[in-house]
């Protein structure tokens, strides 16, 4: 249970580092949201894996290389049912952008991410 908990105070962080990220570049430098989305997935996911390796699943008495090529082929799954969600619940689904960027990283990041980090990532 520890390890949910910590993981989901990662999650957290890396939240608000991927929504913040996405919020000043769409509303201060004006980028396409999608654009805007997927540098705050990329921010969010750099320090996703650092608190996971670090501090989460206590990873780093295994092999960094490994763990970061494992991590990529998660990320891009993240990345694409991320920015995938976001675009349906925006344009299909007519929610406002960040409100579907919320309701996504919730539903991926506890349904996706927190599993297979644990048992194929940092296992």
């Amino acid at each position: 249970m520890a390890t949910f908990i910590k993981a989901q105070a990662s999650s957290l962080i890396a939240s608000v580092i991927d929504y913040l990220t996405t919020v000043v570049c769409n509303e201060v430098f004006h980028v396409w949201y999608l654009y805007s989305n997927f540098t705050g997935t990329v921010m969010g996911g750099v320090a996703n894996f650092a608190l996971g390796r670090f501090w989460v699943f206590d990873g780093k008495k295994k092999n960094a290389p490994t763990q970061i090529i494992k991590y990529i082929v998660v990320w891009i799954g993240n990345l694409i049912l991320n920015n995938g969600g976001v675009f349906l619940a925006t344009h299909f689904g007519g929610l406002d952008k960040y409100i579907s960027k919320i309701i996504v990283s919730l539903v991926v990041g506890i349904g996706y991410n927190y599993f297979l980090q644990k048992k194929f990532v940092f296992a």
